[in-house]
């Protein structure tokens, strides 16, 4: 089979060149040939010529594409292309480029194959191109030269019927061959490239040629297999048939006996002797004699329908095989075996052998009563008690008292009512809360720490006493405390301490009754106040500065590396809140008194004397003001505010 493909190229911008003769595969003769440049040009195969050749493509393994051109050099352009959208069917392009030749083609599940063969066409030179694709076997011919033979995979030429056909281009936008081009031909036929190269080899069969034969002998050789078995068995057949004679065969209810046979045609024993068969065995028969002794008395022996034996009166059945399914229990009769639904099943068929179970809840053959609920169980039915009740029997149920039967989740201080279905719970009077948690109410609240423990009875903490815990305990003048002589008792709002007195400090020790407070050598430590004009002598627990003999000492005192002259009043310069004078030569300090009466008290060191900061009180240092229940520590102790108080709580070590 041949087809050229002819197109009406005076529909496309094309530009026609004289000067070259064509051969062509039919009567076709063309006289010129056609230039292809610029991108504004759409060769699209008119529909009815590229239906007619899709249709003889359909299908094929084997076909040509041939085509005369001179290609541009460094154009990448495509000759033919047979696609829908982006998958390509048959395509055959040149990379002026990569210098090499390239076909795409479908095979099976329509994936798209590349086959690349390293060629320069765009050289601007006229060349023969040939591309034979015979099954499994690709080569390409240029000028007439066989330049490759590849092994590929079988092309699937499923084309289907919205596929578009373009020469020189891909699309309208993408391929465009830039060149001359003549005689665009794909030929359905082996050996295609005869038509542009007519002294080539064609002697030998393509590769579609040698799939073809290797089919047909694969199909001979099943023939032959086939027949050879055939013959096999008629020739153990006919040497049956020559070594052995006719013989004469019975035909009972539609079921064939050879000669000699025997079988059991209900409670008769039959044999089938010399092809003669009576409907009841006739004369060849014989009564069944393997029945079992009884051992029962001939009156209680029962004759069973399809038995060839008696049974005893009470045999069981129901032992030797039943059909009788889950919900269906095997009950034996006098003459056999029976299926009876078990309580609270139905029968599915007839026989009894399937059941299905019964839903009282649904049907309304429960007895459940009022406070209870019917659950649905496999063969019968339960009376679920409501939620608040207790049952009386299977099927009744009564009113659960959780306050009595102490069920409850009510506070000890609370009272447990019972509800229907339920409890409620109330806190008693003096208590507040939800009735599950109540807490004990304190006219006026317990203060300093106090815990309310039960109606208007305060438990206090430590160091406090009274109904509302607001006395606080005096332990060091109700003598609950005796601190070292070189210590006094300090009390603060409920706790105390042992204070080393003036001119003594603690040792490190830190004996909580003061016993680890010593002296200080202020004039070793450098701590005097003493002038330049006395000479310092330490005493137990402080120190004097004494003028040498002879001399008029003025007694003033030497302060932050400044002289403060005898009588002098100061306020710190860090420290606003301290007051200081000097002596004879010694310096004392003291915290500023604090007169909330003086309406120019400083509120900032008097911070009590502030209505607006009533509930708060003052950091040692002067700096910072605490709210009443906040803690801090200073010095190793635990500090907490109490409503304008501080007091603190040593760390024992």
């Amino acid at each position: 089979m041949k087809q050229q493909l002819l197109l009406d190229f005076h529909c496309y911008p094309m530009t026609p060149i004289f000067g070259m003769s064509v051969h062509a595969v039919s009567s076709f003769n063309c006289m010129f040939i056609w230039f292809l440049a610029g991108s504004s040009r759409n060769v699209r195969v008119p529909e009815e010529t590229a239906q007619r050749m899709l249709q003889k493509l359909r299908g094929k393994s084997e076909f040509t594409v041939a085509v005369t051109l001179k290609q541009e050099q460094l154009n990448s352009g495509v000759f033919l292309s047979i696609h829908r959208a982006e998958q390509r069917y048959l395509e055959l392009e040149s990379s002026g480029q990569k210098s090499e030749v390239r076909l795409h083609f479908q095979t099976k599940g329509q994936q798209t194959h590349t086959e690349i063969f390293p060629y320069t066409l765009a050289d601007n030179q006229w060349h023969k191109v040939s591309v034979a694709i015979s099954a499994s076997h690709v080569t390409l011919y240029v000028d007439c030269n066989r330049i490759y033979e590849r092994v590929v995979a079988v092309p699937l030429m499923d084309i289907p019927e919205d596929a578009s056909f373009w020469i020189g281009q891909r699309n309208s936008a993408h391929g465009l061959f830039k060149g001359v081009m003549q005689d665009v031909q794909i030929l359905v036929m082996p050996q295609g490239y005869i038509t542009q190269c007519p002294d080539l080899n064609r002697t030998c069969p393509t590769c579609n040629d040698f799939h073809g034969l290797v089919q047909k002998i694969m199909e001979l050789q099943d023939i032959l297999a086939k027949t050879s078995s055939k013959l096999s068995l008629a020739e153990e057949r006919m040497n049956g048939l020559d070594n052995c004679y006719c013989e004469r065969t019975c035909s009972v209810k539609g079921v064939t006996y050879r000669e000699d046979q025997a079988w059991t045609d209900g409670c008769k024993n039959c044999t089938c002797t010399v092809g003669w068969m009576s409907s009841a065995c006739g004369e060849h028969s014989s009564q069944y004699d393997e029945c079992p002794e009884l051992k029962c008395p001939e009156a209680e022996q029962l004759t069973v329908s399809d038995r060839c034996c008696k049974v005893c009166r009470g045999h069981d059945f129901c032992a030797e095989g039943n059909t009788c399914m889950e919900h269906s229990d095997c009950v034996n009769l006098d003459a056999g075996a029976s299926c009876s639904c078990k309580e609270g099943f139905r029968s599915l068929r007839p026989d009894n052998a399937y059941c299905e179970d019964i839903d009282e809840c649904a049907e309304g053959k429960h007895y459940c009563r009022e406070n209870t609920m019917c659950v649905n169980t496999p063969g019968s039915f339960m009376c679920i008690c409501h939620t608040g009740y207790i049952r009386i029997d299977d099927y009744s149920c009564t009113e659960h008292d959780e306050c009595v039967s102490g069920q409850h989740n009510c506070d000890e201080n609370a009272l447990c009512f019972n509800t229907v279905g339920g409890h409620s719970c109330s806190c008693k009077p003096g208590y507040t809360g939800n009735g599950t948690i109540c807490k004990a109410l304190c006219d006026g609240l317990c203060l300093n720490g106090g815990s309310c423990v039960s109606p208007n009875t305060c438990v206090c903490t430590q160091g406090f006493t009274g109904q509302r815990c607001e006395t606080d305990i005096d332990e060091c003048s109700e003598g609950f405390v005796e601190c070292d002589s070189h210590a006094t008792c300090v009390n603060l709002p409920g706790w105390y301490h042992c204070e080393c007195r003036d001119g003594y400090h603690d040792n490190g020790m830190f004996a909580a009754n003061g016993e680890s407070c010593e002296d200080i050598d202020e004039c070793k430590v450098g701590r005097s106040t003493c002038a330049n004009d006395t000479i310092c002598f330490n005493l137990d627990g402080g120190y004097d500065c004494r003028c040498p003999h002879g001399h008029n000492c003025t007694g003033d005192c030497i302060h932050d590396n400044k002289v403060k002259h005898n009588g002098q009043i100061w306020v710190l310069d860090n420290d606003r809140c301290s007051v200081c004078s000097c002596q004879m030569g010694q310096v004392m300090c003291r915290r500023m008194v604090c007169d909330c009466e003086n309406p120019t008290v400083d509120l900032f060191c008097c911070p009590e004397c502030d209505p607006r900061l009533s509930s708060q009180c003052l950091h040692q240092n002067g700096l910072l003001t605490y709210a009443s229940g906040d803690t801090w520590t200073e010095n190793c102790q635990q500090c907490q505010c109490l409503v304008r108080n501080t007091y603190m709580h040593v760390y024992i070590h």
